[in-house]
C-alpha cells in the first residue's frame, strides 16, 4: 500500500509521462490525474472536482469572453493594424520588442492571465497579417507577460504574498513600484534572450490553424466581381433637388457612366422604404470616380463620413458585403437576379450576379445552381437573412467584420467594460474573479456579445485543464510532499550561506512552479524562507524578493501557469515545445534570483 506522498509522486509522474508523450487529449490527461488521485485516496472526490469552480477557472473563462467581444467589435482589429503598421512588413524583432513590451507593462497592472487574453487575438491577427506563424510569437508573449508581473505589487498574487509576509512580522512591505527595480531587468532580460535565441528554440511551424485574412476582403470582391468603376454610397445633404423626390423619380441619365444601384434610409442603412428622400439618406451609386464627384458636386451629394468605412466605403461599422452561392435544390433556382435589385426581406442589395465567374446578362439573369451573388446590406441583414438553405455564405458576415472594421459597433462599450476591468483588477476593489464576471455580465447585458457567442469564446481545453491540474496542487502540500522536499532543502543548503540558501530556495520553487500554481507554490515556501531567514540571522527582504522571482520562472511546461496553458492551443504548441526556450529564461531568472536582488536589497 502506497503511502499519500509514493501515490502523489507516482501520479506526477504518470502525468508528465503521458503529457510529453503527447498521444493522448491533454484534457483526458489532466482528468485522469484528477479522478487518480481521488482513486488512491490523497484528495476527497470533491477536492477532485473542485477546481473548476476555482475562482481562478471561473477568471479565465471570464477574460476568453472579453477578449471575445474585443475582437467582435473591432478592438482587435484596430489593435492589429496599429501594431503592424508600427511593426512594418516582415519586420519580426520590432514586432517582438512591441508584443513583448506591451504585455509586459500590461501584466504589471492587470495580471499575466489577463494580459496575454487580451492581447492573444491581437498578436494572432499580426502574424496572419504578415504571413507569421504565431508559434513565433504568442510563447514570447507568455514568457514576456511572466517577467511583466514582477514590475509591479498588482503585477501577481505572489507580490502580494510575499509583501503581506514582511508586514506580518512587523517589517515595512514592499512597496507598490519597488518591484521594477526587479522586475524592469527580467523583462529586459526576457526580451533580449527571446529576440537572440527564440527564432531557433520556438516552433517554425505548428499544428495551429490560423483564421483567414478578410482586411482587404472589400477590394477583394470588388476585383473578383470586376467592379472596376467602385461603388459609393452618397449622403444627401439639406441642400440636395433629391430632399423631397420619391425614390423611384431618382435620374441619373444625365450621367451615362454612372448606375443607380439603390436609395438606402440614412437610420438604418436599409433600401429606403419611405415615400420620399430625406436629408441623411444614402444614394448607392456605381461609376468612375471621377464622375462620381461630379454628380456628388452638382446634387449636392457627400461621400459617406463613416469611421471604419474600408473598401470604397462598402464595409463601415453599419452595412458590408456578403458572398453567397446558389446550392443544388435551392428555391431560388430558376429565379430572376440582377444587379441593383432588392432581395425579397428588403434588407439587401444585389451589387453583382456571376456564373463561371462571368457576369450574367441582366436581362436574362435566372439563377443556376453553383451561380455567386455578391449582397450588400447592414450586417445585421446580412447575419440574419444569410442564414438561409437556399443560399451557402462564402465566407461568414461575422468572421469578415471582425477583421474588416476596425473599431466597429459596440467598440466604444467594449473598451469602456474593458477599463473598467483594468481598473478594478489594478485597484484591487474586487477579487480578480469577481472583476472578470462582472465585466463578462457587462458585456452580454449591453448586448455586444450574446450568451451563446460567449459559450463558443471560451477555449475550454484550456478551462478543463486549469481546473483538473488543481487538484496535484492540493495533494502535494495535504499529502505533505511538498513539505518533506522543502525541509530537505533547508537540511542542504541552510549552513552554507544565504547565497547558496537562494539557490537551493529557486531549485526548489521554480521546480514546484512546474506543476503547481505559483500563488500555491510562494504560499508553501513562504513560511520555510521566513524561519531560514531568522535561523541565518539574515534579513528576509532579498529572500522574498527572490522568491518571488522563482514563483514566476514558470517557462518548463504548458501546465505550469494559466498563461502558457492559453496559449498552447492558438499557438499548436506541444507539451514539449516550452522547455526549449524555457530552459534560457529559467537561467536568467536563477541569476536574477541569486546574484542580483540581493545587491539591491541587502542581507
Amino acid at each position: 500500500m502506497l503511502t499519500p506522498i509514493e501515490s502523489t509522486a507516482a501520479i506526477i509522474a504518470g502525468t508528465i509521462i503521458l503529457f510529453a508523450w503527447n498521444r493522448l487529449p491533454v484534457t483526458i490527461v489532466a482528468m485522469a490525474a484528477a479522478l487518480s488521485l481521488w482513486a488512491m485516496g490523497v484528495v476527497t472526490l470533491e477536492q477532485a472536482l473542485a477546481g473548476f469552480g476555482d475562482r481562478a477557472v471561473l477568471f479565465i473563462a471570464s477574460l476568453f469572453i472579453v477578449s471575445a467581444a474585443l475582437e467582435k467589435t473591432g478592438v482587435t482589429a484596430w489593435a492589429g493594424q496599429l501594431l503592424i503598421a508600427k511593426a512594418g512588413e516582415n519586420k519580426r524583432s520590432r514586432l517582438l520588442i512591441i508584443i513583448m513590451s506591451a504585455v509586459g507593462c500590461l501584466a504589471a497592472v492587470i495580471s499575466g492571465g489577463g494580459a496575454v487574453a487580451a492581447l492573444m487575438p491581437v498578436v494572432v491577427m499580426a502574424a496572419v497579417r504578415l504571413r507569421q506563424s504565431p508559434s513565433q510569437l504568442l510563447m514570447p508573449l507568455a514568457f514576456a507577460a511572466h517577467a511583466g508581473s514582477n514590475m509591479l505589487l498588482t503585477g501577481a498574487p505572489k507580490n502580494i504574498l510575499v509583501s503581506e509576509a514582511l508586514e506580518d512580522i512587523g517589517l515595512l512591505g514592499f512597496g507598490f513600484a519597488e518591484f521594477a527595480l526587479v522586475g524592469l531587468p527580467l523583462l529586459a532580460g526576457t526580451m533580449a534572450i527571446i529576440l537572440v535565441l527564440g527564432k531557433w528554440l520556438l516552433p517554425e511551424q505548428t499544428s495551429a490553424r490560423l483564421p483567414a485574412d478578410f482586411s482587404q476582403h472589400a477590394q477583394t470582391l470588388v476585383e473578383h466581381y470586376g467592379i472596376a468603376d467602385g461603388v459609393f454610397r452618397l449622403r444627401v445633404r439639406a441642400t440636395s433637388p433629391y430632399i423631397g423626390m420619391a425614390p423611384a423619380q431618382l435620374d441619373v441619365a444625365n450621367y451615362p457612366q454612372l448606375g443607380l444601384i439603390v436609395v438606402q434610409a440614412g437610420a438604418t442603412g436599409l433600401p429606403l422604404r419611405a415615400p420620399i428622400i430625406s436629408e441623411g439618406d444614402y444614394v448607392l451609386v456605381r461609376g468612375a470616380a471621377e464622375v462620381v464627384a461630379t454628380f456628388s458636386a452638382e446634387k449636392h451629394l457627400a461621400l459617406r463620413e463613416d469611421e471604419g468605412a474600408t473598401g470604397d466605403s462598402l464595409f463601415s461599422r453599419s452595412s458590408g458585403l456578403a458572398e453567397v452561392v446558389i446550392p443544388p435544390r435551392s428555391a431560388l433556382i430558376g429565379r430572376p437576379m440582377f444587379p441593383g435589385m432588392v432581395t425579397d426581406s428588403g434588407d439587401l442589395v444585389v451589387l453583382a450576379v456571376q456564373r463561371a465567374g462571368v457576369d450574367l446578362d441582366p436581362s436574362a439573369s435566372y439563377l443556376q445552381a453553383g451561380d455567386t451573388i455578391l449582397l450588400e446590406g447592414s450586417w445585421k441583414a446580412l447575419d440574419l437573412h444569410l442564414d438561409d438553405p437556399d443560399v451557402l455564405v462564402v465566407n461568414s458576415p461575422d468572421l469578415v467584420r471582425r477583421q474588416a472594421v476596425p473599431m466597429g459597433t459596440g467598440a466604444g462599450v467594449a473598451i469602456a467594460v474593458l477599463a473598467g476591468l483594468v481598473f478594478l483588477l489594478a485597484t484591487g476593489i474586487v477579487p480578480p474573479a469577481v472583476a472578470g464576471l462582472l465585466a463578462a455580465c457587462a458585456l452580454i447585458l449591453t448586448g455586444i456579445i450574446t450568451v451563446e457567442q460567449s459559450y463558443r469564446a471560451i477555449h475550454w481545453t484550456t478551462v478543463i485543464l486549469v481546473g483538473a491540474m488543481m487538484p496535484l496542487s492540493i495533494a502535494m502540500v495535504q499529502s505533505g510532499a511538498a513539505q518533506l522536499v522543502a525541509g530537505h532543502l533547508v537540511a542542504l543548503t541552510g549552513d552554507a550561506g544565504p547565497t547558496v540558501f537562494l539557490a537551493g530556495l529557486f531549485i526548489l520553487t521554480a521546480s514546484l512552479g512546474q506543476i503547481m500554481s505559483n500563488t500555491a507554490t510562494t504560499m508553501l515556501v513562504i513560511p520555510i524562507a521566513m524561519a531560514s531567514a531568522a535561523s541565518m540571522g539574515v534579513s528576509p527582504r532579498p529572500i522574498l524578493m527572490s522568491l518571488c522571482i522563482a514563483g514566476s520562472a514558470s517557462f518548463l511546461t504548458p501546465i505550469a501557469t494559466s498563461t502558457n496553458l492559453m496559449v498552447m492551443g492558438p499557438g499548436g504548441y506541444s507539451f514539449g515545445s516550452y522547455w526549449k526556450l524555457g530552459t534560457p529564461l529559467m537561467i536568467w531568472f536563477f541569476i536574477m534570483a541569486v546574484f542580483y536582488v540581493p545587491l539591491i536589497w541587502r542581507f
